[in-house]
């Protein structure tokens, strides 16, 4: 449960880094996240949840 928890408070950290860091061009992507296809956002995050299972699975040898 300890390593949960600070897998998902590092994942929080990186997700809300763009946010602070650069509101304005945040605010861009997402009006272009927003008018891409539902086909191309489920490839993305398939092969987004692949490459995080494939780097879990290398991390852990």
């Amino acid at each position: 449960m300890k390593a949960f928890l600070s897998a998902f408070g590092l994942m929080l950290i990186m997700e809300g880094m763009p946010y602070f860091v650069a509101p304005e061009r945040m605010r861009l992507w997402v009006i272009k996240i927003v008018e891409l296809p539902d086909a191309i956002l489920r490839r993305t995050g398939f092969a987004l949840m692949a490459i995080g299972l494939l780097v879990i699975w290398l991390a852990r040898g």
